[in-house]
Protein backbone atom coordinates (compact mmCIF):
# COMPACT_ATOMS: atom_id res chain seq x y z
CA UNK A 1 0.00 0.00 0.00
CA UNK A 2 1.37 3.33 -1.38
CA UNK A 3 1.50 6.88 0.95
CA UNK A 4 -1.84 7.76 -0.75
CA UNK A 5 -3.82 4.51 -0.49
CA UNK A 6 -2.41 4.64 3.45
CA UNK A 7 -3.86 8.50 3.26
CA UNK A 8 -6.98 7.14 2.10
CA UNK A 9 -7.32 4.64 4.27
CA UNK A 10 -6.84 6.35 7.10
CA UNK A 11 -8.76 10.07 6.12
CA UNK A 12 -11.92 6.67 5.62
CA UNK A 13 -11.58 5.51 8.91
CA UNK A 14 -11.72 9.18 10.61
CA UNK A 15 -14.57 9.95 8.67
CA UNK A 16 -16.73 6.68 9.37
CA UNK A 17 -15.85 7.93 13.25
CA UNK A 18 -17.39 11.87 12.59
CA UNK A 19 -20.42 10.04 10.76
CA UNK A 20 -20.86 7.69 13.40
CA UNK A 21 -20.42 10.12 16.51
CA UNK A 22 -23.04 12.34 14.51
CA UNK A 23 -25.76 9.90 14.22
CA UNK A 24 -25.70 9.32 17.76
CA UNK A 25 -25.86 12.82 18.86
CA UNK A 26 -22.18 13.32 20.02
CA UNK A 27 -19.89 16.14 19.27
CA UNK A 28 -16.40 15.70 20.72
CA UNK A 29 -14.45 14.17 17.91
CA UNK A 30 -11.77 16.52 16.60
CA UNK A 31 -9.28 16.66 13.32
CA UNK A 32 -6.87 18.38 14.90
CA UNK A 33 -5.12 18.58 18.41
CA UNK A 34 -4.98 21.43 20.91
CA UNK A 35 -1.92 22.79 19.55
CA UNK A 36 -2.84 22.23 16.10
CA UNK A 37 -5.63 24.76 16.87
CA UNK A 38 -3.78 27.07 18.69
CA UNK A 39 -1.45 27.32 15.87
CA UNK A 40 -4.26 27.45 13.26
CA UNK A 41 -5.80 29.97 14.67
CA UNK A 42 -2.24 32.66 14.92
CA UNK A 43 -1.97 32.08 11.61
CA UNK A 44 -5.32 32.74 10.72
CA UNK A 45 -5.37 36.18 11.75
CA UNK A 46 -2.43 36.47 9.77
CA UNK A 47 -3.90 34.81 7.05
CA UNK A 48 -7.18 37.13 7.23
CA UNK A 49 -5.25 40.50 7.18
CA UNK A 50 -4.17 39.56 3.77
CA UNK A 51 -7.33 38.58 2.30
CA UNK A 52 -9.88 41.64 1.39
CA UNK A 53 -13.37 42.00 3.06
CA UNK A 54 -16.03 41.67 0.64
CA UNK A 55 -18.50 44.52 1.21
CA UNK A 56 -22.30 44.18 0.68
CA UNK A 57 -24.73 40.87 -0.24
CA UNK A 58 -24.82 38.59 -2.64
CA UNK A 59 -27.13 39.56 -5.37
CA UNK A 60 -31.17 38.08 -5.22
CA UNK A 61 -31.45 35.95 -7.81
CA UNK A 62 -34.65 34.19 -7.04
CA UNK A 63 -37.15 33.71 -9.75
CA UNK A 64 -38.17 31.72 -12.92
CA UNK A 65 -35.59 30.17 -15.65
CA UNK A 66 -35.96 29.01 -19.06
CA UNK A 67 -38.68 32.10 -19.08
CA UNK A 68 -39.72 30.43 -22.91
CA UNK A 69 -40.39 27.42 -21.90
CA UNK A 70 -43.47 28.02 -19.80
CA UNK A 71 -45.62 28.65 -22.78
CA UNK A 72 -45.17 24.85 -23.75
CA UNK A 73 -46.29 24.16 -20.21
CA UNK A 74 -49.42 26.31 -20.54
CA UNK A 75 -50.11 24.40 -23.67
CA UNK A 76 -49.63 21.12 -22.44
CA UNK A 77 -51.35 21.86 -19.75
CA UNK A 78 -54.30 22.82 -21.98
CA UNK A 79 -53.78 19.33 -23.67
CA UNK A 80 -54.55 17.55 -20.29
CA UNK A 81 -50.53 16.12 -20.09
CA UNK A 82 -50.41 14.25 -16.42
CA UNK A 83 -49.10 16.55 -13.64
CA UNK A 84 -45.45 16.90 -13.22
CA UNK A 85 -44.68 15.99 -17.04
CA UNK A 86 -44.58 19.34 -18.26
CA UNK A 87 -44.62 21.65 -15.08
CA UNK A 88 -42.27 23.78 -13.32
CA UNK A 89 -39.21 22.50 -11.32
CA UNK A 90 -38.36 24.04 -8.25
CA UNK A 91 -35.00 24.40 -7.22
CA UNK A 92 -33.77 25.63 -3.27
CA UNK A 93 -30.45 26.44 -2.81
CA UNK A 94 -29.01 26.58 0.77
CA UNK A 95 -25.81 27.28 2.72
CA UNK A 96 -23.25 29.75 3.24
CA UNK A 97 -21.98 32.67 1.03
CA UNK A 98 -20.98 30.63 -1.55
CA UNK A 99 -24.60 29.37 -1.90
CA UNK A 100 -25.52 32.65 -1.85
CA UNK A 101 -23.14 33.88 -4.95
CA UNK A 102 -21.58 36.36 -2.82
CA UNK A 103 -18.62 38.17 -4.37
CA UNK A 104 -20.24 38.97 -8.11
CA UNK A 105 -22.56 41.82 -9.12
CA UNK A 106 -25.31 40.14 -11.77
CA UNK A 107 -27.72 38.03 -10.15
CA UNK A 108 -27.21 35.78 -13.66
CA UNK A 109 -23.58 35.02 -12.24
CA UNK A 110 -24.40 32.91 -8.69
CA UNK A 111 -24.43 29.26 -8.74
CA UNK A 112 -28.04 29.09 -8.20
CA UNK A 113 -28.55 31.04 -11.30
CA UNK A 114 -26.66 28.79 -13.12
CA UNK A 115 -27.88 25.57 -12.20
CA UNK A 116 -31.22 26.70 -12.32
CA UNK A 117 -30.37 28.11 -16.13
CA UNK A 118 -28.65 24.35 -16.71
CA UNK A 119 -31.22 22.79 -15.15
CA UNK A 120 -34.21 24.46 -17.46
CA UNK A 121 -32.05 23.82 -20.46
CA UNK A 122 -31.72 20.07 -19.19
CA UNK A 123 -35.63 19.81 -18.52
CA UNK A 124 -36.72 21.80 -21.05
CA UNK A 125 -39.14 23.02 -18.61
CA UNK A 126 -38.96 26.49 -16.65
CA UNK A 127 -37.07 26.22 -12.87
CA UNK A 128 -38.18 28.46 -10.54
CA UNK A 129 -35.27 28.87 -8.14
CA UNK A 130 -35.60 30.03 -4.26
CA UNK A 131 -31.88 30.57 -2.28
CA UNK A 132 -31.93 30.51 1.29
CA UNK A 133 -28.69 29.96 1.72
CA UNK A 134 -26.43 33.26 3.69
CA UNK A 135 -23.21 34.39 3.54
CA UNK A 136 -20.89 33.94 6.82
CA UNK A 137 -23.41 30.56 7.91
CA UNK A 138 -22.48 27.50 9.17
CA UNK A 139 -24.51 24.07 9.50
CA UNK A 140 -25.81 25.22 12.69
CA UNK A 141 -27.86 27.95 10.36
CA UNK A 142 -29.46 24.57 8.38
CA UNK A 143 -32.13 24.48 11.32
CA UNK A 144 -33.43 27.88 10.36
CA UNK A 145 -32.69 27.29 6.27
CA UNK A 146 -34.11 23.98 6.16
CA UNK A 147 -37.71 24.96 6.97
CA UNK A 148 -37.55 27.95 4.45
CA UNK A 149 -36.66 25.55 1.52
CA UNK A 150 -39.23 22.77 2.27
CA UNK A 151 -42.17 25.90 2.62
CA UNK A 152 -41.30 26.39 -1.38
CA UNK A 153 -42.08 21.92 -1.73
CA UNK A 154 -39.01 21.84 -3.56
CA UNK A 155 -37.86 19.30 -6.39
CA UNK A 156 -34.25 19.65 -6.19
CA UNK A 157 -32.35 21.03 -3.46
CA UNK A 158 -28.24 22.21 -2.86
CA UNK A 159 -26.70 22.44 -0.30
CA UNK A 160 -22.97 24.02 -0.38
CA UNK A 161 -21.64 23.74 3.63
CA UNK A 162 -18.62 23.34 5.74
CA UNK A 163 -16.01 26.14 4.84
CA UNK A 164 -17.22 28.15 8.28
CA UNK A 165 -17.36 24.99 10.15
CA UNK A 166 -13.98 25.37 9.29
CA UNK A 167 -12.93 28.66 9.96
CA UNK A 168 -14.91 28.71 13.26
CA UNK A 169 -14.43 25.62 14.58
CA UNK A 170 -17.66 23.91 14.89
CA UNK A 171 -16.90 20.48 16.08
CA UNK A 172 -17.22 18.12 13.02
CA UNK A 173 -19.72 15.83 14.51
CA UNK A 174 -21.91 18.43 15.14
CA UNK A 175 -21.35 19.45 12.10
CA UNK A 176 -22.05 16.11 10.19
CA UNK A 177 -25.43 15.67 12.44
CA UNK A 178 -27.00 19.19 11.24
CA UNK A 179 -26.19 18.51 7.84
CA UNK A 180 -27.62 14.92 8.09
CA UNK A 181 -30.86 16.47 9.90
CA UNK A 182 -31.54 18.80 7.13
CA UNK A 183 -30.74 15.98 4.22
CA UNK A 184 -33.59 14.00 6.03
CA UNK A 185 -36.15 16.38 6.09
CA UNK A 186 -35.33 17.14 2.14
CA UNK A 187 -35.74 13.79 1.15
CA UNK A 188 -38.69 13.01 3.41
CA UNK A 189 -40.67 15.54 1.78
CA UNK A 190 -39.72 14.42 -1.69
CA UNK A 191 -36.60 16.33 -3.05
CA UNK A 192 -33.69 15.57 -4.44
CA UNK A 193 -30.51 16.30 -2.65
CA UNK A 194 -27.01 16.96 -4.22
CA UNK A 195 -24.71 18.56 -1.60
CA UNK A 196 -21.68 20.03 -2.59
CA UNK A 197 -18.85 19.47 0.41
CA UNK A 198 -16.60 21.47 2.20
CA UNK A 199 -14.16 23.03 0.04
CA UNK A 200 -10.36 22.49 0.32
CA UNK A 201 -9.74 25.75 2.48
CA UNK A 202 -5.61 24.48 1.45
CA UNK A 203 -6.20 26.76 -1.75
CA UNK A 204 -6.78 30.18 -0.46
CA UNK A 205 -3.61 32.07 -1.31
CA UNK A 206 -2.80 34.40 1.55
CA UNK A 207 -3.10 30.94 3.30
CA UNK A 208 0.99 30.37 4.08
CA UNK A 209 2.22 27.20 5.54
CA UNK A 210 1.64 25.39 7.91
CA UNK A 211 -1.75 26.57 8.47
CA UNK A 212 -2.46 25.79 4.32
CA UNK A 213 -1.51 21.97 5.71
CA UNK A 214 -3.91 21.77 8.81
CA UNK A 215 -6.48 23.83 6.40
CA UNK A 216 -6.33 21.27 3.93
CA UNK A 217 -6.69 18.09 6.34
CA UNK A 218 -9.23 19.82 8.18
CA UNK A 219 -11.02 20.85 5.00
CA UNK A 220 -11.03 16.60 3.32
CA UNK A 221 -11.84 15.01 6.87
CA UNK A 222 -14.97 17.14 7.18
CA UNK A 223 -16.01 16.66 3.51
CA UNK A 224 -15.84 12.77 3.64
CA UNK A 225 -17.87 12.89 6.91
CA UNK A 226 -20.37 15.20 5.34
CA UNK A 227 -20.48 12.85 2.17
CA UNK A 228 -21.25 9.50 4.17
CA UNK A 229 -23.62 10.94 6.11
CA UNK A 230 -25.29 12.39 3.01
CA UNK A 231 -25.28 9.03 0.64
CA UNK A 232 -26.52 7.11 3.83
CA UNK A 233 -29.50 9.34 3.72
CA UNK A 234 -30.37 9.05 0.46
CA UNK A 235 -28.57 12.14 -1.20
CA UNK A 236 -25.67 12.78 -3.49
CA UNK A 237 -22.26 14.39 -3.25
CA UNK A 238 -19.93 16.64 -4.94
CA UNK A 239 -16.66 17.32 -4.06
CA UNK A 240 -15.51 20.83 -4.69
CA UNK A 241 -12.30 20.09 -3.01
CA UNK A 242 -10.11 22.84 -4.68
CA UNK A 243 -12.93 23.91 -6.98
CA UNK A 244 -11.32 22.36 -10.04
CA UNK A 245 -7.92 22.92 -8.35
CA UNK A 246 -5.54 23.58 -11.53
CA UNK A 247 -8.17 25.78 -13.53
CA UNK A 248 -7.69 28.15 -10.30
CA UNK A 249 -4.10 27.23 -9.76
CA UNK A 250 -3.33 27.95 -13.12
CA UNK A 251 -5.70 31.32 -13.14
CA UNK A 252 -6.16 32.36 -9.58
CA UNK A 253 -6.25 35.95 -10.72
CA UNK A 254 -9.56 34.80 -13.14
CA UNK A 255 -11.03 32.49 -10.64
CA UNK A 256 -11.21 34.12 -7.24
CA UNK A 257 -13.10 37.19 -6.72
CA UNK A 258 -11.50 40.44 -5.21
CA UNK A 259 -10.69 39.35 -1.64
CA UNK A 260 -9.24 36.24 -3.09
CA UNK A 261 -11.62 33.78 -0.67
CA UNK A 262 -14.64 33.64 -2.59
CA UNK A 263 -15.26 32.96 -6.06
CA UNK A 264 -15.00 35.10 -9.23
CA UNK A 265 -18.35 34.87 -12.16
CA UNK A 266 -16.27 32.72 -13.74
CA UNK A 267 -15.00 30.30 -10.65
CA UNK A 268 -18.88 30.05 -10.25
CA UNK A 269 -19.23 29.02 -13.41
CA UNK A 270 -16.34 26.56 -13.05
CA UNK A 271 -17.93 24.96 -10.01
CA UNK A 272 -21.67 24.87 -11.65
CA UNK A 273 -20.10 22.69 -13.86
CA UNK A 274 -19.18 20.41 -12.04
CA UNK A 275 -22.40 19.99 -9.86
CA UNK A 276 -25.23 20.25 -13.09
CA UNK A 277 -24.85 16.47 -13.96
CA UNK A 278 -25.76 15.44 -10.69
CA UNK A 279 -28.47 17.41 -10.43
CA UNK A 280 -29.75 16.62 -13.38
CA UNK A 281 -29.12 12.82 -13.17
CA UNK A 282 -30.85 13.01 -9.60
CA UNK A 283 -34.23 13.97 -11.85
CA UNK A 284 -33.71 11.57 -14.16
CA UNK A 285 -32.23 14.23 -17.09
CA UNK A 286 -29.26 13.14 -17.65
CA UNK A 287 -28.54 10.51 -20.78
CA UNK A 288 -29.21 6.95 -19.09
CA UNK A 289 -26.44 5.60 -20.25
CA UNK A 290 -24.16 7.76 -17.98
CA UNK A 291 -26.79 7.51 -15.20
CA UNK A 292 -26.63 3.52 -15.13
CA UNK A 293 -24.98 2.06 -11.97
CA UNK A 294 -23.49 -0.47 -14.36
CA UNK A 295 -21.96 1.87 -16.84
CA UNK A 296 -18.83 2.70 -14.83
CA UNK A 297 -15.43 3.61 -16.39
CA UNK A 298 -12.58 2.62 -14.39
CA UNK A 299 -10.51 4.24 -16.90
CA UNK A 300 -11.88 7.47 -15.37
CA UNK A 301 -11.55 6.24 -11.93
CA UNK A 302 -14.99 5.22 -11.61
CA UNK A 303 -15.89 2.31 -8.95
CA UNK A 304 -18.37 0.94 -6.52
CA UNK A 305 -16.64 1.14 -3.40
CA UNK A 306 -17.56 1.10 0.25
CA UNK A 307 -19.36 4.16 1.02
CA UNK A 308 -16.38 5.35 3.67
CA UNK A 309 -13.64 4.59 1.07
CA UNK A 310 -15.99 6.32 -1.79
CA UNK A 311 -15.91 9.19 0.28
CA UNK A 312 -12.09 9.03 0.78
CA UNK A 313 -10.99 8.98 -2.68
CA UNK A 314 -14.06 11.47 -3.87
CA UNK A 315 -12.69 14.50 -1.80
CA UNK A 316 -9.08 14.04 -3.77
CA UNK A 317 -10.81 14.91 -7.15
CA UNK A 318 -13.10 18.08 -7.16
CA UNK A 319 -16.16 17.57 -9.14
CA UNK A 320 -16.18 13.55 -7.96
CA UNK A 321 -20.11 12.71 -7.47
CA UNK A 322 -20.46 9.69 -4.87
CA UNK A 323 -23.72 8.31 -4.85
CA UNK A 324 -25.65 5.30 -3.03
CA UNK A 325 -26.55 2.28 -4.70
CA UNK A 326 -29.49 -0.53 -3.70
CA UNK A 327 -26.36 -2.63 -2.19
CA UNK A 328 -26.35 -1.08 1.84
CA UNK A 329 -22.81 0.90 2.52
CA UNK A 330 -21.69 0.67 -0.81
CA UNK A 331 -21.66 3.65 -3.19
CA UNK A 332 -20.74 4.80 -6.58
CA UNK A 333 -17.96 6.95 -7.37
CA UNK A 334 -19.04 8.97 -11.14
CA UNK A 335 -17.20 11.38 -12.67
CA UNK A 336 -19.52 12.71 -15.17
CA UNK A 337 -19.09 14.26 -18.24
CA UNK A 338 -20.63 17.68 -18.74
CA UNK A 339 -22.51 18.38 -22.02
CA UNK A 340 -22.01 21.61 -23.98
CA UNK A 341 -24.77 23.63 -22.50
CA UNK A 342 -22.02 26.48 -21.87
CA UNK A 343 -19.10 27.45 -22.82
CA UNK A 344 -16.27 28.77 -20.12
CA UNK A 345 -16.56 32.42 -21.36
CA UNK A 346 -19.93 34.60 -22.39
CA UNK A 347 -22.18 31.94 -20.81
CA UNK A 348 -23.89 33.11 -17.70
CA UNK A 349 -26.06 35.28 -19.08
CA UNK A 350 -27.46 33.25 -22.25
CA UNK A 351 -27.32 29.75 -19.25
CA UNK A 352 -29.58 31.53 -16.95
CA UNK A 353 -32.09 32.56 -19.72
CA UNK A 354 -32.29 29.20 -21.17
CA UNK A 355 -34.56 29.98 -23.44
Amino acid sequence: MNGREEGQMSRARVARRIAAAAAVGGGGIGVLGGAAIGLLLAEARLAMRAIGITEGRAPNADGLYGAGFAERERSAALEAVPPGAAGTLTLAVLGDSTAAGLGVAEPGRTPGALLAGGLAALAERPVRLVNVALSGARSTDLPRQTPLALAERPDAAVVIIGANDITHRVKPAESVRLLTDAVRALREAGAEVVVCTCPDLGTVRPVKQPLRYLARRASRQLAAAQTIAVVENGGRTVSLGDLLGPEFAARPSEMFGPDRFHPSAEGYLTAAMAVLPTLGACLSLWPEEEAAVEVLEPARGEALLPVAEAAAEAVETAGTEVAGTPRSHWAQLKRRRLRQLFTARGAPASLAEAE
